[in-house]
């Protein structure tokens, strides 16, 4: 029986390894894409490129980093094309 009780002991720390490894897995791409998404969006601003658009720079307040944090790059794209159609964030 003890034998039996170090094994199950053993198969559930596999277990519990092999699901933190893969959650920790996807919050490194998270937050790598979440950084991202706030570096592009201050690099937009830094040289001017929705100048080229005839638009003025994005305001870079809680909502706009937010947004960029949370979606990464799909996120500024988000912002620029709300931006661009007009609409304040």
């Amino acid at each position: 029986m003890d034998v039996l009780g170090s094994l199950v002991g053993i198969i559930l720390a596999i277990i519990v390894v092999v699901i933190i490894f893969l959650l920790l897995k996807d919050v490194v791409a998270l937050v790598i894409n979440a950084i991202v998404g706030v570096i592009a969006l201050f690099l937009l601003n830094l040289f001017h490129i929705m100048s080229l658009f005839g638009a003025t720079d994005l305001p870079i307040d809680w909502i706009t980093i937010l947004i960029s944090a949370i979606g990464g790059l799909l996120g500024v794209v988000i912002v620029i094309v709300l931006h661009l159609v007009g609409v304040a964030l």
